[in-house]
């Protein structure tokens, strides 16, 4: 141990920080060993070094630093820390993408429950669209506006029916319960019409009759509201059996689809059976060492 007492000179000083610079801060030992300054500090010890280069450290003018700066780690998960630019302007912080997250999740939610409404509903466009081809009765076919025209002057519809119109059609076009009257005529496009003999046809629902003028005796409105009351009831069934028809024969076309796979599954088995018994009397014969003749 050295001197406590002892006053530090100014050649002890510069040793110390020339050590510190060559071997860095904390290597005492390292400093006292070096023949470059144990002359200088011969009187000094760890303790000594540490405790001056800890005073020196807190003086002015002096440019050595023992902790080095560390950066702010944020917590708060999706909060991006303000950043300083060179100018000292504030950038603010960025928006937590959770809620761009968020709000794609409920278009998703909004879409996927648009898909289940239009299903439930495929039976009544179904309906309507027939209903249009059969008033239509265009021989070669009716374009997706006019159908549309047509339904939408009768129904009241969603804003997406038009999206949901070319679905429907294109569906049942590919069921062959309708025709696609391009595959015939490669200029038009989008053209379909119910095919001949279907038992699909719907006949036209009449349109409601023009109501007659009104007048100030109170037996003739009530005739007239009677009469408008029993269009509307007669239009709602008419449509009603539209839809049950369609339905029905869906159903129909589904048993008959059934029925063909079981037939083709039965002859199926027909021939595997006859297969199986062809090959053990195969066998049979050539175990015997018998020779076999195929036809």
């Amino acid at each position: 141990m050295g001197n406590q007492k002892l006053k530090w000179t100014a050649e002890e000083e510069e040793a110390l920080l020339a050590g510190i610079k060559k071997h860095g801060p904390g290597k005492w030992k390292n400093i006292l060993r070096d023949p470059e300054f144990s002359d200088q500090l011969i009187n000094r010890s760890n303790i000594d070094l540490k405790d001056k280069w800890r005073n020196l450290s807190v003086a002015p003018g002096i440019q050595f630093t023992k902790d080095k700066t560390r950066p702010v780690k944020v917590k708060e998960e999706g909060v991006t820390p303000a950043l300083v630019g060179p100018d000292g302007i504030t950038v603010p912080p960025s928006p937590a993408p959770s809620l761009r997250r968020s709000a794609s999740s409920e278009f998703t939610v909004d879409d996927s429950c648009n898909a289940v409404a239009d299903t439930k509903n495929a039976p009544r466009y179904d309906g309507m669209i027939f209903e249009a081809l059969s008033a239509l009765a265009d021989a070669d076919g009716s374009d997706i506006s006019s159908i549309f025209t047509f339904i939408e002057s009768r129904h009241a519809v969603p804003a997406n029916f038009r999206r949901i119109l070319s679905s429907r059609l294109r569906r049942l076009a590919a069921q062959e319960k309708l025709v696609k009257v391009s595959i015939l005529k490669p200029q038009l496009q989008n053209f379909y019409k119910i095919p001949e003999g279907s038992e699909t046809k719907i006949p036209p629902i009449p349109p409601p009759k023009p109501a007659k003028e009104t007048t100030n005796t109170k037996p003739r409105q009530s005739n007239n509201q009677a009469s408008a009351i029993s269009n509307v009831m007669i239009e709602e069934a008419a449509i009603t059996a539209a839809y049950k028809l369609v339905e029905a024969e869906n159903k129909i076309g589904v048993a008959k689809v059934a029925v063909e796979e079981l037939e083709k599954m039965n002859q199926l088995a027909d021939v595997t059976e006859h297969l199986l018994v062809l090959a053990k009397e195969m066998h049979e014969h050539c175990s015997r060492g018998e020779v076999m003749v195929l036809d």
